[in-house]
């Protein structure tokens, strides 16, 4: 047998087993939550990541950013720009947000900041943190929820279930179920801001053989996430980082071909950013 085809018939089975997989995660989970399409005729979406890049948007363009349509994620709510820039959209996905919310006082500070907005928007949080639901309280605040699942194999059964939003690509951070929140509530044009992701630059191995991995935000950093995160990376080995790095690039990959099969551009306007898989694009000056 050749060694092409032995590949062919060893990716085949592969595949079936991912699918396999995928398939069993997606019924386990059912009914999936229901997202309804509501984007402004016209309108794109922008999304706020939290990396360094986005400083310099929140002094630029803060025009553009609370005239249009935004979706912010993780700590955002922390900084003050989150009373300003008034986001539609919220995205938490890290465990550790429902997990910690009585014991990790950054994680309680951003409970009580998005049960402080004064204006409408709609938080988006894993099915899996659906009994968290009732730390929101905020009338202003509506909670959603999405489907969390990790959705691989076949071509055919990935477009379907990504189709129904049964599942995405591996959610490694919170920029992919994002992304894909952006295209199930049908914008057409999705702009990434503050997606820097130059994790590989600030990475390295220190003399006791642990990880160091700097995480930069747009904000000034918290002694005590800085310390969590070190704390994180340090239980894992340098091959199981990288890896995890090379999962989320690759899942960006599969957006862009998801998104290029349903006519939705996805621009990435943050200057710097390692992100490979979409069009670069500046942010226009008029919204969006």
């Amino acid at each position: 047998m050749s060694n092409s085809i032995s590949r062919q018939i060893s990716d085949f089975l592969g595949r079936l087993a991912s699918s396999a997989a995928s398939c069993l995660r997606v019924v386990m989970s059912l009914p999936a939550p229901r997202i309804a399409a509501a984007p402004r005729q016209g309108h794109a979406l922008v999304i706020l990541g939290n990396g360094p890049a986005l400083k310099k948007n929140l002094e630029e363009d803060m025009d553009s950013l609370t005239g249009g349509d935004t979706l912010a994620v993780n700590f955002f709510a922390n900084s003050p720009e989150f009373f300003k820039v008034r986001p539609k959209y919220y995205v938490l996905a890290d465990p550790h947000f429902f997990d910690k919310a009585l014991t990790d006082p950054n994680v309680s500070r951003l409970i009580g900041n998005l049960n402080a907005a004064d204006f409408q928007m709609t938080l988006y949080i894993p099915s899996t943190a659906r009994f968290q639901r009732t730390l929101f309280t905020n009338p202003n605040l509506a909670v959603g929820m999405f489907s969390f699942n990790a959705v691989e194999g076949f071509g055919w059964l990935e477009d379907a279930a990504f189709g129904k939003a049964l599942g995405m690509p591996r959610p490694r951070n919170v920029l992919i179920p994002s992304i894909m929140l952006g295209i199930w509530l049908g914008y057409k044009e999705i702009y990434l801001l503050g997606a820097d992701h130059s994790w590989l630059k600030t990475l390295s191995v220190n003399d006791r053989n642990e990880v160091v991995s700097i995480q930069p935000h747009f904000y000034k950093e918290d002694e005590k996430e800085i310390k969590r995160v070190r704390e994180e990376y340090v239980r894992h080995p340098l091959h199981e980082v990288l890896e995890s790095m090379m999962i989320a690039f690759r899942s960006y990959h599969r957006i862009r071909r998801y998104a290029d099969s349903r006519g939705v551009r996805i621009l990435n306007a943050t200057p710097g950013s390692m992100i490979d898989a979409f069009e670069r694009a500046s942010l226009p000056e008029n919204q969006l």
